[in-house]
This record gives C-alpha cells, sequence and structure tokens, in this order.
C-alpha cells in the first residue's frame, strides 16, 4: 500500500485517562500514539492543556512536545495549545525556542486565550483574581512577540532576552471555541485553529470572520485555518458507536461537574443514561464523526469543507490505547485509498 498523503490531517491528544488504569499511563500511551502517527505519516502532533480534569493527563505541553519530538523523526509537534494567560511570556518564549533549537523545523507554537480549566484552578495558576476575570491576552500576546521582535529601546523589558536568541520562535496559531478567536488571530496574522470539536460557534462564520480580518505578518503572509475535529473510527459501525458512547459519557460527566475517567465501552453501556443524558448525547454528536473508515473520511471532508478549513485536526477519545491507534490506522487508510 502507497503511503497516504496526511499534508492535511494532523492528531490533537488530551492523553486520555482510561478508567482501571494509572493516570501517569496516559502519557506513555501518547508518545506510542504519536510514534505511531509519526510513522503512518500525519502532518502535525499537538499536545493540549488542560488541568485538573479526571479524564485528561495532557497538563504539561512542553514537557509532553519534548518528549514527543525526541521519540519521532518527521512530524511536526505542537501546543494545542499553551494557555498564555496562564504563563509567563518570557518562559513561554524560552520553552518554544529551546524546543525549536533541539527540533528545528518541527515545532508549532500554538496559543489558546482560555484557561483550560475551572476558575479556581485558573487561581491556582495564576495566582490572583484580577489575571482570572480580565482578558490580558493582546498585551500577553504582544510581550511575547518583544521577546523574539525585540523590545523598544526605552521598554522596560528591553534588556530582557528569551535565550537561545539565535533561534527563530516558531510559526504561531491562535486557538479558538468562539467567534472572538477569528478576529483576534487574523488582526494578528497568525495562523488560526478553530476547536470545531467542543466550540459551540459556526465554525465556517469563525473562518470566515479570521479570513477577513487577517492582516499578512512576517510569519504568515496568507492565512492558514485549522480546523479542530472529534473522530472515532472502527471497522464496523456497531463498534464505532460503542467507543463513541463511551467518549460522550467523558463529557456528559465533565457537563455536569462530576468529571471522571474515560469509560471502558462496556462501562458506557451500563451506565443508568436518563433521558435528558441522552438528549445532551445527540447535540453533541453533531461535534464527532463516527462509523467506518469510509463514512469517517466523507464526514470529516464534509466538515473541512464547509468551514473553508486548510487542514483538520483529529482527536480521538477511546478508553484502549490499542483501539485508539487503530482509530487514527483506519483513518490514514481511508485517506490513502481514496
Amino acid at each position: 500500500m502507497s503511503t497516504p498523503d496526511l499534508s492535511s490531517l494532523s492528531v490533537l491528544d488530551l492523553s486520555p485517562i482510561g478508567s482501571g488504569r494509572p493516570a501517569s499511563s496516559a502519557l506513555h500511551e501518547s508518545v506510542a500514539l504519536a510514534v505511531e502517527a509519526d510513522r503512518i505519516g500525519y502532518h502535525r502532533y499537538w499536545l493540549a492543556e488542560h488541568h485538573s480534569i479526571p479524564s485528561v493527563a495532557s497538563s504539561a505541553p512542553p514537557v509532553m512536545m519534548a518528549t514527543v519530538a525526541a521519540a519521532t523523526e518527521r512530524i511536526r509537534v505542537g501546543s494545542g495549545g499553551v494557555m498564555l494567560p496562564n504563563w509567563s511570556p518570557l518562559a513561554v518564549a524560552e520553552w518554544f525556542r529551546v524546543l525549536e533549537g533541539l527540533h528545528p523545523g518541527r515545532i508549532d507554537l500554538g496559543l489558546g486565550r482560555a484557561p483550560g480549566t475551572d476558575q479556581l484552578t485558573a487561581y491556582a495558576l495564576r495566582r490572583s483574581a484580577e489575571a482570572v476575570t480580565s482578558d490580558q491576552f493582546p498585551a500577553l500576546y504582544a510581550e511575547l512577540r518583544a521577546y523574539a521582535d525585540g523590545f523598544p529601546p526605552d521598554h522596560p523589558l528591553a534588556p530582557v532576552h528569551a535565550i537561545p536568541t539565535d533561534v527563530a520562535l516558531p510559526p504561531v496559531w491562535i486557538l479558538g471555541s468562539s467567534l472572538h478567536g477569528g478576529p483576534a488571530a487574523g488582526a494578528l496574522g497568525t495562523a488560526y485553529s478553530f476547536a470545531g470539536h467542543f466550540g459551540a460557534a459556526d465554525p465556517a462564520e469563525a473562518v470566515r470572520l479570521y479570513r477577513e480580518s487577517f492582516t499578512p505578518s512576517a510569519q504568515w503572509q496568507e492565512p492558514r485555518v485549522m480546523l479542530g475535529v472529534a473522530a472515532i473510527v472502527a471497522e464496523t459501525r456497531e463498534r464505532a458507536e460503542a467507543l463513541a458512547l463511551a467518549a460522550e459519557l467523558v463529557m456528559v460527566r465533565l457537563m455536569q461537574n462530576r468529571p471522571g475517567p474515560v469509560p471502558t465501552p462496556e462501562e458506557a453501556a451500563a451506565y443508568p443514561w436518563t433521558a435528558a443524558e441522552r438528549q445532551l448525547v445527540q447535540r453533541r454528536r453533531a461535534m464527532t464523526s463516527v462509523g467506518t473508515p469510509a463514512e469517517v473520511r466523507e464526514d470529516l471532508e464534509r466538515r473541512r469543507k464547509e468551514a473553508d478549513a486548510d487542514e483538520l485536526i483529529v482527536t480521538t477519545t477511546i478508553h484502549d490505547p490499542e483501539e485508539r491507534i487503530a482509530s487514527y490506522r483506519l483513518l490514514a487508510d481511508a485517506y490513502a485509498g481514496a
């Protein structure tokens, strides 16, 4: 079989924590998936930032990025994303210059504007009630860029340098799940990734606002859009539906403020679903492509075209790590055979 052209298909990994397994095992499973995604030919492998969520182990993207980049050979490795308001711009500039210095030409810097967690955990990260409630992203981003492009000579931070200074800041993407992120990314001249796997806004409208507001920058002369999508692929639709039900139970519990690890399909099938919970699942199903390889590929391409996106980044929540890898393999095969 020929190697599939996956130049517009990537992986978004939240390091899902399966029920009955140590949370740290999810980190090793992420590295194994990244190695396989690299071998298969996926374009990017991005690690998310979430905190204090029992189903998600991806709390430190730069650490995971360093590990994944060292374990792979070709695939671009990025943050999906680093939540900039949680961190010092100097620290972010240093992290990503170090990563780019170690793995030149393979690092992406995806930046989020939200905390990636609840308000209490955001306070624990930021240590300031004002920092939790105010929109500091524009000022933080300006400072981050200044570490790469230079401060005005009279700026109080002008003597501060993000080492190593001989390394460029990797390409910047701004993430969004509402209609606000697109114009922000466009005005700043960055690439844009819309979270179509959970964002409530219309992806097509979010992308339109981004493209209309895009101003060329030194890093990006043309707009670039990546659509985040959730997908679960199996050999049969029946198995894909069983796997999807387990992923949907994760979201239901999270939305009910009683989060837990990713259940097995058997645990999800035995769960006493209420009518309200089933309606919630039905509403969220529009954000997930579920089925056989051909069915999922067709649905993903429909979503990409409707959103006017250049690329897709796929997140897959499955309890069993081997079945999660198999889902990505089957999807790659579907694109190879198209």
